[in-house]
């Protein structure tokens, strides 16, 4: 399935940042996320980034006791992304499958973020953004993830659900190491994107607030 499945040729912007997007003002990811403004359509994310990626890691049935009786619905765990740099995760519930699946990759749209890549083993000298630049953790729930950067050729010493959110970043080569119940799922895989959003965030804290700073003055 691919995740541009969500969007829709029609899309008329309601957002600000949407119609700088499609006017042109605003023609990368990286000037969208540096902007300050919120991502908030879907299908920006599908404009700045085509052809992008989305792996459902988890499906699980939901029961929930209402006055009306027992209500069933479904949760996807979903993540996306380009395999270069940009990767976006989040959780979707609806009573079809299919509804939930959609309702994850159009938020995890929303959730993109910006790894910063590169090569932060001492043992490697690529030149090639292939792994991360240092060193990062991330919690969710019971669940610790920790990422570590490797040289080039050692592959993704992972288990299944964390090599698929790193991938979909396009990190090629880490250790990692996790802690807690790992055996769940939604946990395991936010983990490791919150790794991921620590990393990036712990990269450009001034960029990312002087771009905010701008965008307030100018509105």
């Amino acid at each position: 399935m691919s995740a541009n499945d969500y969007n829709d040729d029609g899309w008329q912007p309601v957002t600000r940042l949407g119609r700088m997007v499609q006017e042109g003002d605003i023609d990368t990811m990286d000037d969208a996320l540096a902007s300050g403004l919120p991502l908030k359509e879907p299908e920006i994310v599908d404009q700045l980034l085509p052809g992008l990626d989305d792996e459902v890691l988890d499906i699980n049935m939901v029961q929930r006791m209402t006055d009306s009786g027992r209500r069933v619905k479904f949760r996807c765990v979903v993540v996306v992304g380009n395999r270069d740099g940009y990767v976006g995760y989040a959780e979707g519930r609806d009573d079809q499958v299919g509804s939930a699946i959609q309702k994850a990759i159009g938020i995890a749209k929303l959730n993109m973020i910006k790894v910063p890549r590169g090569s932060g083993s001492w043992e490697d000298r690529s030149d090639r953004p292939h792994s991360l630049t240092r060193k990062t953790t991330g919690k969710a729930g019971s669940v610790e993830v920790e990422v570590i950067p490797a040289p080039e050729g050692l592959g993704l010493a992972a288990s299944d659900t964390v090599r698929h959110v790193l991938e979909l970043a396009g990190i090629e080569n880490a250790w990692t190491k996790s802690h807690g119940n790992t055996r769940t799922t939604v946990n395991l895989a936010k983990a490791t994107f919150n790794a991921l959003e620590n990393a990036s965030q712990s990269r450009h804290p001034r960029r990312r607030s002087a771009a905010r700073d701008e965008a307030e003055v100018s509105e």
